[in-house]
């Protein structure tokens, strides 16, 4: 089985994640999507939306899209999973022959910093998403995402045009509901 894998926070999801799930499942040739939440990402400190929260939004964004499969494997482990693991795992329990595996252009410049990172470059290969005009190696084959946005900027700025027309009201009311409690 070929297959993709699509991690992040998604703290929250927005049009430039749901870009890169079409853009993989029109692009590359692999029978299923993988999408990932974190519990945390390993070089953050802290999330802003729960878990569970944030992987509730991203099944619902999965649901107009039949070749993906929402895992929750680095999000019950309650801790920060390193990629590797989480590759590791998903080979022996679907015996898979082929992993891409989706980076963001903007994790480019830390990913030899990544857990493991050179036993990680000989079981998958990186497919790299377009982000702010980030140059991307040739050697490497990337998604063209054309959208100009990211999670931290969304939360800071809650745009609603940047966010899936499926998630834009919970997730403009969760945020705005967090900010007015921390008041």
């Amino acid at each position: 089985m070929k297959v993709a894998i699509f991690g992040g926070s998604f703290d929250p999801p927005h049009i430039g994640h749901e870009e890169i799930i079409k853009q993989a499942l029109q692009n590359l040739d692999i029978d299923v999507l993988f999408v990932v939440p974190t519990y945390l990402n390993p070089f953050k400190t802290n999330f802003f939306a729960p878990p569970t929260l944030r992987y509730k939004w991203v099944k619902k964004l999965l649901l107009p899209y039949p070749k993906t499969k929402i895992i929750d494997y680095e999000m019950k482990h309650n801790a920060p999973i390193p990629t590797i693991q989480t590759v590791n795992y998903l080979k022996k329990k679907y015996h898979l022959d082929k992993i891409y595996l989706i980076i963001g252009a903007d994790n480019l410049k830390k990913l030899p910093d990544w857990h493991a990172y050179k036993e990680l470059t000989t079981k998958v290969e990186f497919v790299v998403a377009t982000r702010d005009e980030i140059k991307i190696p040739k050697n490497l084959q990337k998604l063209k995402v054309n959208a100009t946005i990211s999670s931290t900027k969304l939360r800071n700025e809650m745009d609603i045009t940047t966010l899936p027309e499926s998630l834009a009201t919970e997730i403009i009311n969760y945020y705005k509901q967090k900010e007015k409690n921390e008041s």
